[in-house]
């Protein structure tokens, strides 16, 4: 009888497992579709916005296409005529320009008055605020068309150089030598937005490193090379990657310090001011989206020999 009652036992255990396994899988299944029923809305824009127009372009690369009439089959016709387009590689000089001079000094600059701050200065907040305000100026039309008013022939510059005695007649953004210095020397301004994840990044060190490295008798430049630069490396990474893939993108600088042409003699002929003009100006949209797809191209790669080469100079303490 005891084998009987066992038995029984065993299988009623059984079924209630089987039950509350049953429950579980409802209750995990009302989860889910809660779970989906809140990313539903992110889900649809990351189709509606994202997929959804970029499977478009990449069709429309291979097109001749001009906004007005249907799409025409071209298959690498836009891509070969790349070859030859002088403009297009006038606008890559540029563009390489702006961002291997622009985003060096940026980050040597947000870097510097990181370390500046660091110190533990009074009203530190008040100026983390005031240096972070150019990084959310900076890309505005008002800040560019204020820059070019400031580097004009009677602009704030010149204004200035003629009161040291420097007769400046020259308008720099309208000098093919110096207009796209101008929009370097707009970029490197914008430097609030590395130098407060550079500052979180020093807030992050260990003080007994320094202290340590006090007690053996190292510099100033030993304690910044030895022991700040090594465990700042990954936050450097992060801000070298973010503010290349930036610079590759920017538009609003060169569209309205050069007033929509590139000019003067394209020297300020930014990759996405030249997509703009092909894509916008003179219709033809098929050739737009082919650069728009190149300069993805070039964006990833750069980005993966950044993370390549991260390992011979990054150094994360684990």
């Amino acid at each position: 009888m005891s084998a009987i009652s066992e038995l029984t036992s065993l299988r009623r255990t059984r079924a209630k497992t089987a039950a509350e396994r049953q429950q579980q899988r409802k209750e995990n299944g009302r989860d889910n579709k809660a779970g989906y029923l809140f990313l539903l809305p992110w889900l649809v824009g990351l189709v509606v916005i994202t997929i959804g127009p970029m499977c478009a372009s990449l069709y429309l690369s291979f097109t001749d296409y001009n906004l007005l009439q249907p799409p025409k089959w071209a298959g690498l016709a836009n891509f070969r005529e790349m070859l030859h387009d002088t403009r297009l590689h006038q606008s890559l000089k540029v563009t390489f320009i702006y961002v291997f001079v622009g985003v060096p000094l940026q980050l040597a600059l947000a870097l510097v008055i990181a370390l500046a701050l660091d110190k533990g200065m009074k009203g530190l907040s008040f100026y983390r605020s005031i240096f972070y305000l150019p990084s959310m100026l900076g890309g505005s039309v008002a800040i560019a068309v204020l820059w070019r008013q400031i580097f004009g022939t009677d602009g704030l510059i010149n204004q200035a150089l003629r009161l040291v005695g420097i007769n400046a007649h020259t308008g720099w953004v309208s000098d093919p030598s110096y207009a796209l210095g101008t929009i370097i020397i707009l970029h490197i301004w914008t430097f609030g937005s590395p130098m407060v994840i550079f500052l979180a990044g020093l807030r992050q060190i260990p003080t007994m490193y320094y202290e340590a490295a006090a007690v053996d008798g190292a510099r100033r430049w030993a304690r910044f090379s030895k022991i700040t630069m090594p465990l700042l490396s990954p936050i450097v990474f992060f801000n070298l990657v973010l503010q290349i893939i930036g610079a590759f993108q920017s538009f609003t600088q060169a569209f309205v310090v050069s007033g929509g042409t590139g000019g003067p003699s394209d020297s300020t002929l930014f990759y996405t001011l030249y997509l703009y003009n092909r894509g916008f100006a003179n219709l033809q949209m098929g050739y737009a989206s082919a650069m728009a797809w190149v300069l993805l191209v070039i964006i990833g790669a750069f980005t993966a020999i950044n993370f390549f080469a991260s390992k011979y100079w990054v150094f994360y303490d684990d």
